[in-house]
């Protein structure tokens, strides 16, 4: 494990355990404010944007817009390194296949385009919080792995969910059975707990290290192989839709940055923001607690790429 020897103390007074600095990354959509899917040049003009602060960056589906398609030349042209994903949808708790359609479509577009791009690819995530929505098991989700794994062995293969579904050990599967996995994206959003901005660090932190001390407990001699990077950690800004006490607006999502990202970071630990641009697009949903949010303002730059507030890290 990365970090080897984290315990879900209160992290927000402790030291960094590791002397690395954490890796920023970026969750980066694959659609156009109107909705038309991006081309290179748009991927290209995203990296451009970005490159001052990260040259790496996750996407969701191996088939949506073409996105592996189009966003690799890219990344070979920009010097980015990319994280692919792959879909899985629901499966019978008893079918232990490999055939969900969602997945053998994005697998066979991945096929088709990670050949020769391997040096520009920094991992493929299998499923996107499918134990979190309860949609395969543990044992179901290592198959799909294995079976991507397998296919590629050039490349890294892992999964992304929700903290809590490896910190409670719904994931345990993934880490106590041949191949374990080794890459995790534990995707943890202070946010959606309705936390105040201002303490929201705090329950990030504790929500990482539940995660990261959970796994290194169960992998047993298999922990100091395993990445665990937050894949999802962010804030809404202006616009957004307020979630009990956690509360939309630009200045608490700088709050969590300087605090919640900078503090990951600085504690060693690879993250991904969410998201790199404000998705216009996307319609409107409903939130955990049952009412309309509006999920368009979660970028840390505007649709037409215009930073929204200081990204400085604190001394």
């Amino acid at each position: 494990m990365r970090v080897s020897s984290l315990l879900p103390v209160v992290l927000a007074a402790a030291p960094a355990v590791v002397s690395a600095r954490g890796t920023l990354g970026f969750s980066l959509g694959d659609k156009l404010p109107n909705g038309d899917c991006k081309t290179t040049k748009d991927y290209e003009l995203d990296f451009d944007n970005l490159k001052d602060l990260s040259t790496l960056v996750r996407t969701y589906s191996g088939s949506e817009c073409n996105t592996p398609q189009n966003i690799l030349p890219a990344a070979k042209s920009k010097g980015f390194k990319v994280v692919l994903g792959i879909w899985v949808g629901p499966q019978e708790k008893n079918d232990m296949s490999t055939n969900d359609p969602s997945f053998q479509k994005d697998f066979a577009a991945l096929k088709k385009t990670v050949p020769g791009h391997e040096d520009v690819i920094e991992a493929i995530t299998v499923g996107s919080e499918t134990l979190y929505r309860g949609d395969l098991t543990g044992p179901q989700l290592h198959k799909y792995i294995s079976t991507v794994a397998k296919e590629f062995p050039k490349v890294t293969v892992g999964t992304a969910d929700s903290w809590n579904k490896f910190a409670d050990g719904t994931a345990d599967d993934l880490f106590t059975t041949s191949p374990v996995v080794t890459y995790v994206l534990a995707n943890a959003f202070a946010y959606w707990q309705g936390t105040a901005a201002d303490k929201a660090y705090q329950t990030y932190f504790d929500d990482m290290a539940g995660a990261m001390s959970h796994i290194q407990k169960i992998a047993g001699s298999n922990a100091d192989k395993i990445r665990v990077i937050t894949g999802e950690t962010g804030w809404p800004t202006d616009g957004g839709s307020d979630y009990e006490n956690a509360l939309a607006g630009t200045k608490n999502a700088e709050t969590f940055w300087k605090t919640g990202v900078c503090g990951m970071l600085d504690w060693g630990v690879d993250l991904f923001y969410f998201e790199a641009y404000d998705e216009s697009w996307k319609p409107s949903s409903i939130g955990d607690n049952g009412k309309p949010m509006n999920e368009n303002h979660w970028g840390l730059f505007t649709a037409d790429r215009k930073l929204k507030f200081d990204t400085t890290c604190p001394k």
